[in-house]
């Protein structure tokens, strides 16, 4: 399994083609998936799609603000894809709905936006039912025919950090719940 080190080049930057849409991510991510599912093939234009997983508050943007696009999801519940508005060029998603409740508190960064991507292998494959079959995962490699439990892959660090995002999102629900 890839596992990040203190060495590890944190933070990284990253952006569009033509450099409108600029960010850096401030620390390592929770988790880099690797996804396999049909969604991410027909999005990326590719076999997979390469995600980083980290918080929204750990990513600052150094230039212009992406534009953001709503598309469908196998989920059903859809997704956010921040855009360049200039070149098009997706930087990272954001997910909603009750299997995945974090919305725009926790962004997926395309890695292949890094400017430096090999600095963020994948921890995990997923979806690996819809794997291209040409494609041959690492020996020992995670892999999950769907989705997998945290605890199995996420680093005891990404379990706390994620604890500390889901009671942030709990309690901003609660407070909009009061004032409605």
């Amino acid at each position: 399994m890839a596992t990040f080190q203190a060495k590890d080049p944190f933070p990284l930057e990253g952006g569009c083609d033509c450099k409108y849409v600029r960010y850096r991510m401030e620390t390592q991510p929770l988790v880099v998936q690797c996804c396999h599912c049909r969604w991410c093939q027909r999005e990326t234009g590719a076999a997979f799609g390469l995600n980083a997983l980290i918080e929204h508050d750990r990513v600052t943007h150094l230039e212009a603000e992406p534009e953001f696009i709503s598309t469908p999801s196998a989920s059903g519940e859809g997704q956010l894809i921040a855009r360049c508005p200039k070149c098009r060029i997706a930087v990272w998603s954001n997910y909603g709905g009750p299997v995945l409740p974090y919305g725009p508190n926790l962004r997926y960064i395309k890695v292949g936006t890094l400017d430096q991507p090999d600095h963020c292998p994948p921890n995990v494959h997923i979806f690996t039912t819809s794997k291209q079959p040409w494609v041959v995962l690492p020996e020992g490699m995670p892999a999950s025919e769907e989705l997998y439990e945290k605890n199995d892959v996420w680093s005891k660090e990404s379990l706390e950090r994620n604890e500390i995002l889901l009671e942030k999102i709990k309690n901003m629900k609660t407070k909009n719940e009061e004032k409605d």
